[in-house]
């Protein structure tokens, strides 16, 4: 029963730990995301990157987000390899500076902390004061976490199980080195298996030389955790962080053995004392700042083993690449104009996504089809990044109406992502149906349905036009034209019950696929046409249920 109990209460404690670590860099991300980027990209020489990237490790409480940061900055270009592998040696210094405070008494802080930032986190309504109530909280339950942990070893210190442990690590110094190493990968967090290191040793739960191999192990823990999460990156990404482990791994499996077979665990501190592990964790990454001087030869070999992609047909062209710049952030009219550039860009890439459809109804081209579904992607990620720069973008010094009106572009933008998902969620799986089922449609369903394709693409233009214009006329036209495709779907649909009364065998046959089509195209331009309702608005021509009559009699004749 005492065993069952010690291993919930070191669960509980560590798992509050992980919580708490993750709360910091959650709280620290959301507050300063956007500058981060900036912040990394404007290191020019290995010293200066190597130092940006200790202050990020302290910031963010993780030397692997750091890594993972440096990745995707590679992958577009944005950091060279020397100064991204600089970042990241710097960054793991950062973290075993970070141990060293941890390690101090900070029990009476923890009350302030959870004082102030409870008061910030639970009443303040603004974005940055908010966060930093977050990231005071869980500061606080870091060091409530390690005094969990400490009060959790004390009671089977004595115990007869654990010497045998503590012992057999001692003993075995390559089991503690992979055991240090698995609790990094799989707790993502070398700070939080190192901090629980040193408590079991100030608590004597486990002796210095074990302690000592765990955390160098945790090193290479630590080490394989941006590998880990950048193997599905571009190869240019994945080669800082290759370059980092095979550093930091040489290192650490080199520093284990001396350290052990030549008894230099003396000159390195007191053999009784928990500070000797961050003495080690501290002195190991210095060390390894040494590489600086050959980081940029390091890339030769890298760049053999990870060779750059070769870039694809989507990825060539202007349009799969995002428009927006973080450096406008600070000027709130370029930002807003920059954010609508996205949004229009996502227009073009759904427009070429659509402009096939009716050539796969005609005759189904798998790779074709397939060509659309990574322009999706493409999308998906465009309506993330529009998200992401309008948060950031409401953070800085707009006015009430340029507040409202990057509300209104990024409600567009998910409305255009909807639009997407229709071309890719029905219009191609019905072509592909109709393919595999060998279905045909009649003449006159078929002129129907390319009439119906041809004015959403039109439309489309039509609505490109408005993202840049805000043009009031523009906008009461293509309103317009969205009322003129639900007349036509409403048409269409009639003239197909009309051909299934006369018994046409194909439209029978058809039926299903013909009645989703317009159906579908229908609900596309519906979702692109929602760029108009806000011009409408502002102009004061739009009522609760419908467009205020000016010279649209004609309209109304026509569906009646």
């Amino acid at each position: 029963m005492i065993i069952v109990s010690f291993i919930v209460e070191l669960m509980g404690a560590t798992m509050l730990l992980l919580f708490a670590v993750r709360m910091v860099r959650t709280g620290i991300e959301r507050a300063f995301g956007p500058s981060f980027k900036r912040v990394v990209t404007e290191s020019r020489n290995r010293v200066s990157a190597s130092v940006t990237g200790l202050v990020l490790a302290i910031i963010l409480q993780s030397s692997a987000a750091v890594a993972v940061l440096v990745a995707g900055f590679s992958a577009t270009g944005a950091v060279s390899f020397g100064v991204g592998l600089s970042v990241v040696l710097g960054a793991d210094l950062g973290s075993a500076l970070l141990i060293q405070i941890f390690s101090f008494n900070l029990t009476w802080l923890v009350p302030v902390l959870l004082a102030i930032g409870g008061g910030l986190f639970v009443k303040s309504e603004r974005r940055k004061p908010r966060q930093a109530g977050r990231i005071f909280l869980g500061i606080a339950f870091i060091l409530i976490s390690l005094r969990f942990l400490r009060e959790t070893m004390e009671p089977i210190r004595d115990s007869s199980f654990l010497p045998v442990i503590a012992d057999y690590l001692a003993s075995d110094y390559l089991t503690a080195f992979i055991v240090g190493g698995l609790l990094a990968f799989l707790m993502h967090s070398s700070v939080a298996v190192i901090l629980m290191c040193v408590t079991l040793v100030s608590v004597g739960a486990i002796p210095v030389i074990a302690g000592v191999s765990l955390v160098l192990g945790a090193n290479l823990g630590s080490a394989i955790i941006p590998v880990w999460l950048s193997r599905g990156m571009q190869n240019g990404a994945r080669r800082v962080p290759m370059a980092n482990l095979a550093v930091r791994g040489t290192g650490a499996l080199a520093a284990v053995y001396v350290i052990n077979q030549f008894g230099l665990l003396p000159y390195l501190g007191v053999t009784t004392s928990a500070q000797t592990l961050i003495n080690v964790h501290i002195l190991f990454n210095l060390v390894l700042l040494v590489t600086l001087v050959m980081a940029n030869r390091l890339e030769a070999p890298f760049l053999r083993m990870l060779p750059d992609d070769l870039a694809s047909v989507e990825e060539q062209s202007p349009i799969y690449r995002s428009t927006l710049d973080d450096t406008m952030l600070n000027n709130p009219q370029l930002g807003l104009a920059n954010l609508k550039r996205e949004v229009l860009r996502m227009v073009q890439l759904v427009e070429t996504m659509m402009a096939p459809v009716m050539e796969l109804y005609s005759g189904f081209d798998p790779e074709r089809a397939r060509m659309v579904l990574v322009q999706d992607s493409f999308v998906n990620a465009a309506l993330d990044d529009v998200r992401r720069y309008a948060a950031a973008l409401q953070n800085t010094t707009l006015s009430e109406e340029d507040t409202r009106r990057v509300h209104e572009i990024t409600e567009y933008a998910i409305a255009v992502e909807a639009a997407g998902d229709i071309v890719v969620k029905r219009l191609v799986p019905l072509a592909k149906e109709k393919f595999k089922k060998d279905i045909r449609f009649s003449d006159s369903g078929k002129g129907e349905i390319n009439v119906m394709h041809e004015k959403a693409l039109a439309n489309m233009m039509l609505a490109s036009n408005l993202v840049v214009s805000d043009d009031l006329e523009s906008a009461r036209l293509l309103l317009e034209e969205k009322q003129e495709m639900t007349l036509l779907e409403r048409k269409s649909r009639k003239r197909h019950l009309k051909r299934l009364s006369d018994g046409v065998q194909i439209s029978f046959d058809s039926s299903d696929i013909h009645l989703e089509t317009v159906g579908a195209l229908r609900d596309f331009n519906s979702h692109l046409a929602a760029v108009a309702y806000p011009i409408l608005h502002r102009g004061g021509q739009l009522l609760e249920t419908r467009l205020i009559d000016q010279d649209f009699d004609d309209l109304d004749v026509r569906q009646r």
